[in-house]
């Protein structure tokens, strides 16, 4: 029988109290009367469940002493288990009040004070997310998972930002009335599938599989990775924006948002260049 060890420690309690604040903010919102079932609805609820339930399994395992027994490497699992969470629980706080409480009509103080407090609650839930990975990450000089450097973690945020893209573009599809448009779009997929394919070998510590080492790959994906966002963010704000190109149309704000993001992610990618240089050849 397992053990029951769980140290009172600050992380321990930053955990907790995301665990509290996201149960409180989607079970808040999944009561209230006025909350239309739709897409920003439903992606906020995802975002607060989706972290209450991995927070909690990282709990329990904490709790039961459960990590050797876990298929993942327990010294990248949770840190980017907190860092997704804290980048849904961020975007959820964005969106909605945006969606549901600005510019909104209500008929009944209670649906109003619930969509206030589900906002408070997500907040705080980012907070304490944002607030266990700065307790988690690697400080100078000490070991721990590559997750829990700074590249690691930019790795994180690169695909979600990714994923902002594919929503903004894919609704309504505003990519395919241009080859160039669509060259955008493969890096955006290229991209985000090898920076996934690192975040899935660090969990599964299964960096030792590739054909070449883990270091060289990251150079030289990270190289690739900038020199292609950096045509991305280049090609995509002129075949949108220029006249000539996007057939006289007005650009949305979706469009307008996928270059916002672009911009991004490419400036991820070179601090993520600038920080695995770093690590490789000065260390080395």
């Amino acid at each position: 029988m397992p053990l029951i060890v769980f140290p009172s420690s600050r992380l321990v309690w930053v955990r907790i109290a995301a665990l509290l604040f996201t149960c409180v903010a989607f079970s808040v919102a999944a009561h209230d009367p006025g909350l239309r079932n739709g897409d920003m609805a439903d992606w906020c609820i995802f975002c607060w469940a989706f972290s209450f339930a991995c927070t909690l399994v990282v709990l329990l395992v904490e709790l039961f002493s459960l990590q050797a027994r876990i298929p993942v490497s327990w010294s990248n699992f949770p840190i980017t288990v907190a860092c997704y969470a804290a980048l849904l629980c961020l975007s959820a706080s964005i969106i909605f009040p945006l969606f549901f409480i600005k510019d909104q009509t209500f008929y009944n103080n209670e649906v109003r004070d619930y969509r206030i407090t589900a906002t408070v609650f997500s907040c705080l839930a980012a907070l304490a997310y944002m607030g266990e990975v700065s307790l988690s990450k690697a400080r100078p000089g000490e070991v721990a998972g590559y997750m829990a450097t700074a590249p690691g973690l930019l790795k994180v945020c690169q695909t979600f930002v990714a994923c902002i893209i594919f929503i903004l573009v894919s609704n309504p599809v505003t990519y395919n009335h241009h080859a160039a448009l669509k060259w955008c779009m493969a890096v955006y997929c290229i991209c985000f599938i090898l920076s996934m394919i690192v975040v899935v070998l660090c969990l599964g510590e299964c960096t030792g599989w590739l054909p070449i080492p883990f270091s060289k790959f990251l150079s030289a994906y990270g190289l690739l990775a900038v020199i292609m966002y950096l045509t991305a963010s280049i090609i995509w704000p002129v075949f949108q924006f220029d006249k000539q190109f996007n057939r006289g149309s007005q650009p949305s704000s979706k469009v307008i948002a996928a270059a916002v993001m672009t911009c991004l992610n490419f400036l991820l990618y070179l601090a993520d260049l600038a920080y695995t240089a770093r690590l490789v050849f000065v260390s080395a």
